[in-house]
């Protein structure tokens, strides 16, 4: 089958109706995958409000016309949709094709009966977004398209499954099937010839099997194959071999297919947890949502990329996708790289949490679409677990354990060599029964309840209403994800010896605590925290607000709130604070780490979301507050540590764990050098440092990558900091920088991580945000790319970037 990119050429306006008269703005050409709702003006107004981060919702009508040529007639021709938000609705040639309402799975439409041979044809995508979600969505055809052209005898898609079911360090068992599909009218006669390559383009197993496929039928083919001395695929070491599926007739090659896939074994039980390849791990989580921030929704191969990158060098292993299907360019990246992935269905089932959401489509569409994730993840080893709902009110039912088991059992037999787990709020879960004792505290969506009631939320999970209520949505799954009770989990041990918890979703502050009930208790994978990577919408849930300003009710800040503010690294890659304290928790860092207060908020009265942390950042350049006093933290997994500024000595601290790893101090602020010692047993084991900026001001502009492909799927990510003379940041110089990009590109986004501001991602200046912004360059065609950056008294900065 052959699979062409199908993302360029298209065109997005408004909605034209069935009377075919749009508003007064006109289609503009797009390259795919696209997020119109990015593009547009945020507006306090806006339906969804602080959900999906005051942006407007729409229709939209996406265009393409395309060639068919004639030989095609004795074809079968398939477009591949991998994301469109949401309610798509397919047109080709003006008749209806197809349809598919949830935003987060792929599908495919069949075009045939509706093309013209040899001439022009036309594929129109309708997409609609209304207040369907809590959070950020996009809307639009956001990840990518192909156009899938086969022989009338073809690999089925999603026709081939590789499992590994016996491995030892000798030889491994590669059991691959495939479907093989006759939509001619004769009977064929195959062979099928399936060959696995290592990584240096060797065939290390190969099988040839004799295949007859009949007229209309769908024939499977199930060959095992032994590989010697297999190289395992981990976190560590993320091997990966190549299947290469050949369907032939004598010497012509019918159709062919690669798929990729590692060699790994999992376990799980109740003393051990987790086991992969016979080794305990400890899942070391990060709950993320879809967006790539300033680009918005759109999932360009390079932008999840780079996300699992960073979340893998601040020390995650896992992730858990929040609260829908990955991308294939998702998980892709977290095969090649080694993360490991619990898959999300849904975070509705049959009760709305948003007015419009997903929850009027699932009782007809579920099953589509557990089906379209589990063909989606099936070859990929780093999933090793599908979660079927988040925080679902039904959980806490016979009905809804019922509609669980459903879903349970469905993915089983489809996919039983992976875990099931089931990602419930126990509060949420009797939410219906407590709204009388707490109808003030309950108003709202699910965040602003625990917004709210943050100070019962643990008394009320760990309340015997919770433990019966949701025991028989847990006994349908194989792991009981556990959303903010990590307070059950040694209680859970004694009243279900037999149940695995993994901790699906925890708040940021609670990480010392929950690292240590993970590490001494087997019968606890894992904790996801609430967030790894900041995201558009659920505005401010991570906010802090001092005195003089407006909390805003429930979850939500007010406008301008853009991101949600609560994660481990910001909406642009940068690792906050919380970062480097999760790092230190883990056991990965043992060099101290110096947070700051932000000066401007010493001594002031403040509260705190639950997801909240610390508004501090790592730098000693506070200029304008000399002699002002500032608050310091220290973030140290020693026994002590020692606070020193200019050389002396402002205090010595106990840290380490019974300390939840952390230090305050309080200073004056005089520029020069702070220092951070940490002491264990009286011994230096580790010291951090920052410098003064000094007077100077400076652009600096660095690119990720300063040569990529020319290809709609890469990205270059140039990072745009304030710094001195010496490349010392300087986080209070915040301006406005003006971009310009030139040449062989064009400017797919352009922000800073501020979470509360007016200015938009699509305009080419932006205000710095801790002295940094970020530019992001799409390339479109061979050819150099020229970024200039300036600044008001800065000396202007270009770099150039090599598209082959």
């Amino acid at each position: 089958m052959i699979r062409n990119s199908f993302n360029s050429g298209w065109t997005v306006g408004p909605n034209k109706g069935f009377f075919n008269m749009a508003p007064g703005e006109q289609p503009k050409p797009v390259t795919l995958p696209h997020d119109v709702m990015i593009t547009h003006k945020r507006s306090a107004e806006a339906v969804s409000g602080g959900k999906k981060g005051y942006f407007p919702d729409g229709t939209y009508d996406y265009v393409k016309k395309f060639d068919v040529p004639i030989v095609y007639k004795e074809k079968r021709v398939t477009f591949e949709f991998e994301g469109v938000y949401m309610n798509a609705m397919v047109y080709i040639n003006g008749d209806f094709a197809g349809q598919h309402p949830y935003g987060y799975s792929n599908f495919y439409i069949k075009a045939d009966r509706f093309l013209k041979y040899g001439e022009e044809n036309e594929i129109r995508v309708v997409t609609r977004s209304n207040d369907d979600s809590r959070w950020y969505t996009g809307t639009g055809i956001y990840r990518n398209t192909k156009m899938m052209v086969a022989n009338l005898l073809h690999i089925a898609v999603d026709g081939v499954k590789i499992t590994t079911p016996e491995i030892s360090s000798e030889r491994a068992i590669v059991a691959v099937a495939t479907v093989v599909e006759n939509e001619g009218f004769n009977p064929q006669t195959t062979s099928v010839v399936t060959e696995i390559v290592d990584v240096e383009g060797n065939i290390v197993a190969l099988d040839k099997a004799p295949l007859t496929a009949f007229a209309g039928e769908s024939v499977t083919l199930r060959q095992r194959l032994y590989v010697r001395k297999p190289r395992l695929w981990s976190v560590d070491t993320p091997y990966l071999y190549t299947c290469r599926i050949k369907v032939m007739d004598g010497e012509n090659v019918l159709d062919e297919e690669t798929n990729t896939f590692g060699i790994r074994s999992l376990s799980l039980d109740a003393e051990d947890g987790l086991r992969i390849n016979g080794e305990v791990v400890k899942l070391r989580g990060a709950c993320i949502h879809h967006d790539n921030g300033v680009i918005g929704a759109v999932s360009v191969e390079r932008a999840e990329e780079r996300r699992i990158e960073i979340l893998k060098k601040a020390g995650f292993n896992s992730i858990r996708m929040s609260h829908y299907p990955a991308s294939k360019a998702m998980i892709q990246a977290c095969d090649r790289l080694g993360m490991l992935v619990m898959d999300e269905s849904f975070d509705v089932w049959t009760e709305n949490k948003s007015s419009y959401d997903y929850a009027l489509n699932f009782p007809t569409w579920w099953e589509q679409d557990i089906q379209a994730m589990v063909d989606k993840d099936f070859n990929h080893p780093s999933v090793i677990m599908y979660s079927i709902g988040n925080e679902i009110p039904e959980t806490g039912s016979a009905n809804g354990a019922a509609w669980g088991r459903k879903l349970a059992e469905k993915i089983r037999s489809l996919d039983s060599s992976r875990y099931v787990i089931n990602s419930i709020n126990g509060f949420v879960s009797v939410q219906n029964t407590l709204v009388k004792m707490m109808r003030s505290k309950m108003q709202g969506d699910v965040n602003t309840a625990m917004a709210n009631a943050f100070d019962m939320i643990k008394r009320v999970q760990a309340h015997e209403l919770v433990t019966y209520s949701v025991a028989e949505s847990f006994s349908a799954v194989d792991i009981a994800g556990y959303n903010y009770a990590d307070n059950r989990y040694v209680m859970d041990k004694e009243l279900f010896p037999n149940r695995v918890i993994c901790g699906s979703e925890t708040f940021p502050r609670d990480i010392a605590n929950n690292w240590k009930l993970v590490k001494e208790n087997g019968h606890v994978i894992g904790d996801f925290t609430w967030t790894g990577w900041d995201y558009l919408g659920e505005s401010g849930l991570g906010r802090i607000t001092y005195e003089g300003s407006t909390m805003a009710n429930g979850a939500s800040g007010a406008f301008p709130w853009l991101t949600a503010h609560c994660a481990d690294i910001d909406i642009i890659g940068n690792r906050r604070p919380l970062s480097y304290y999760r790092e230190i928790v883990f056991g990965l860092r043992t060099q101290p780490y110096i947070a700051v207060g932000r000066p401007e908020h010493y001594g002031k009265k403040f509260s705190m979301m639950p997801w909240s942390w610390s508004d501090s950042i790592s730098s000693w350049s506070l200029e304008g507050y000399e002699g002002k006093q500032v608050k310091v933290e220290v973030y140290s997994a020693a026994d002590e540590v020692e606070l020193l500024v200019n050389g002396k000595v402002v205090g010595k601290v106990e840290t380490g764990e019974k300390n939840e790893f952390k230090a305050e101090f309080e200073t004056v602020y005089t520029p020069g050098e702070i220092v951070a010692v940490g002491y264990t047993n009286g011994q230096e084991t580790g010291r951090t440092s920052l410098l003064s900026a000094g007077s100077t001001l400076n652009l600096m502009v660095e690119a990720d990558r300063t040569q990529i492909a020319n290809d709609d799927n890469d990205l270059s990510f140039v990072t745009i900091s304030l710094v001195d003379e010496n490349s010392i940041l300087k986080p209070l110089a915040d301006r406005t920088v003006s971009v310009k990009v030139e040449g062989a590109g064009t400017l797919q986004g352009f922000g800073s991580a501020n979470p509360k501001t007016e200015e938009n991602y699509f305009h080419t200046e932006h205000t710095t945000y801790d002295g940094k912004a970020l530019v992001v360059v799409r390339p479109t065609e061979s050819g150099t790319i020229t970024v200039t950056v300036e600044a008001e008294g800065c000396m202007a900065q270009t770099v150039k970037i090599e598209v082959c």
